[in-house]
């Protein structure tokens, strides 16, 4: 185990970074695995769908230990798991969640500052202080994936230096707090995203999405992870169905009926009358 938590960490290079193309359940994880990927990550709004359930902890915290514990176990690889706001507010809570989700075999989580079920971030100090007991109760080579939703809570035009500042004081902060990594997720322009990569001393996540920039361009500000959030999952189940809808429609394309033979005039005797050759 040792052993995963060091190549995990190892693979977070600025530049060259990890490709973690989400899964959501153990199924799912071994497809991406066979695919050639060097660790595997979950999705919290993919593994929650896949469940019938809502993201921002509306899968029950059972399920998404058991979930953890099945994904950890049908894969050689490092596993990350999503793990929203830890399912908790208060810090000795957010401990004890933290050390369950350690014990299921995962060498890492995200972990994100926005209030679940509410609104807006939890303060800095606050979000400190929930880091800081989450690395208590996981041991120092936990990974831990600080997430802000500063750059999520409004769309991209109106991402700016003033919003990067705030994403840069609270990138410093988790660091101090023991965090490993720092995702950013929503922020797609190129420089705002350069200036975080230089001014936070974490490796820093992006989040790629359809008609965001390319993997090339984000590796070369700095980006040391890249992840798919829910967009695999979303991809499958439009190509599952399309799938089954072909195989309902089996019976719907129009069948032309083959020609009928065009009846002979018949002579006055009865006889059919005979085709002259073409000359």
């Amino acid at each position: 185990m040792t052993g995963k938590f060091k190549a995990f960490a190892a693979l977070h290079v600025p530049g060259n970074p990890v490709i973690l193309y989400n899964a959501w359940d153990a199924g799912s994880a071994r497809a991406v695995a066979s695919a050639g990927a060097k660790a595997i990550a979950t999705g919290s709004w993919s593994v929650a769908a896949a469940q019938a359930y809502g993201d921002g902890e509306g899968l029950p915290l059972e399920i998404a230990l058991a979930g953890a514990t099945r994904i950890a176990g049908a894969v050689d690889l490092p596993v990350s798991i999503d793990f929203e706001g830890g399912y908790a507010v208060e810090p000795k809570d957010i401990a004890a969640n933290a050390k369950r989700l350690a014990a299921t075999g995962a060498i890492g989580c995200n972990f994100e500052d926005q209030v679940v079920g509410g609104d807006g971030l939890h303060p800095i100090a606050f979000q400190v202080a929930r880091i800081a007991a989450m690395r208590g109760a996981t041991g120092a080579a936990f990974f831990i994936n600080a997430r802000t939703d500063i750059f999520l809570q409004n769309g991209p035009d109106t991402h700016d230096d003033a919003k990067v500042d705030a994403a840069i004081e609270r990138g410093r902060a988790y660091a101090g707090a023991g965090a490993s990594g720092f995702f950013v997720p929503g922020l797609v322009d190129l420089t705002l995203l350069g200036r975080i990569c230089r001014e936070v001393a974490l490796p820093i996540n992006f989040m790629a999405f359809p008609g965001a920039p390319g993997s090339r361009e984000v590796a070369d500000v700095g980006v040391s992870r890249i992840s798919h959030g829910p967009n695999p999952y979303r991809t499958a189940m439009a190509a599952l169905t399309a799938a089954a809808q072909a195989a309902f429609d089996w019976n719907q394309a129009e069948v032309t009926p083959p020609a009928r033979p065009r009846s002979q005039p018949r002579r006055p005797g009865g006889s059919r009358t005979r085709t002259r050759p073409a000359r």
